[in-house]
């Protein structure tokens, strides 16, 4: 795959590369990728393939739950095959397994996903607001990403692994999420990783009085 510099994500990367606020830091990060292969992509794509196709072959129709019946169809596995890559490009130090991966990977629509943001980005989106004014962050996100990979035509895809999975095993990060926006036609993808570290740890608090008080303030900007 081959990084794509892409103006429109430029300011939000600004904004999102190290947002202190107060007892918490988030770090975020889009970036683009082409789906072409080049250099060592090439070797990583077969041997990831070669795992695919292995694990179809020791696969039977009583392996459930698995993800054997959605691998069988060949667009699937090079689809599969392209967010791997990414994955790889977004945590090079990570050696992730395809039929692993596949595992963890969810199929997400703009809404559901402007719900996730809406609980977890409230305070960032009221930072971001004082700091522009105008447009809200969650609108400025859809029009970067809609100016390089037309969101009308993507596939939406959220990577939230176990702990064995996570590729941010940090300490002091109280959630981190990884989304991928793939638009086939055009062969391109945006990933966008996001990360929440406490300040509060280096403060005397325990991890678990964080994270309680954490997760209260999350469900009462949820919307149930």
């Amino acid at each position: 795959m081959k990084f794509l510099e892409c103006a429109p994500l430029d300011r939000l990367n600004d904004f999102l590369d190290n947002l202190n606020l107060g007892e918490r830091t988030i770090k975020g990060c889009l970036e683009a990728y082409s789906c072409k292969h080049s250099g060592a992509d090439k070797k990583l794509s077969v041997s990831l393939s070669n795992e695919i196709l292995d694990y179809l072959g020791k696969s039977s129709d009583n392996d459930s739950p698995s993800p054997v019946e959605s691998l069988s169809a060949r667009t699937s596995r090079k689809t599969l095959v392209y967010l791997v890559l990414a994955l790889y490009h977004m945590y090079p130090d990570y050696d992730f397994s395809a039929v692993k991966a596949h595992q963890f990977f969810t199929e997400e629509s703009w809404d559901s996903f402007k719900q996730f943001f809406d609980a977890y980005m409230f305070e960032a989106s009221k930072e971001w607001v004082e700091t522009f004014e105008g447009i809200s962050l969650l609108d400025a996100l859809f029009k970067a990403v809609d100016e390089v990979v037309t969101l009308a035509d993507c596939e939406i895809y959220g990577y939230l692994p176990d702990s064995e999975a996570d590729p941010l095993p940090d300490r002091g990060a109280i959630w981190s999420f990884n989304f991928l926006f793939y638009n086939r036609k055009l062969k391109r993808i945006v990933t966008f990783r996001l990360s929440c570290f406490s300040n509060l740890l280096a403060d005397g608090f325990s991890f678990d009085e964080m994270l309680d008080g954490y997760d209260e303030e999350i469900f009462s900007n949820m919307d149930i």
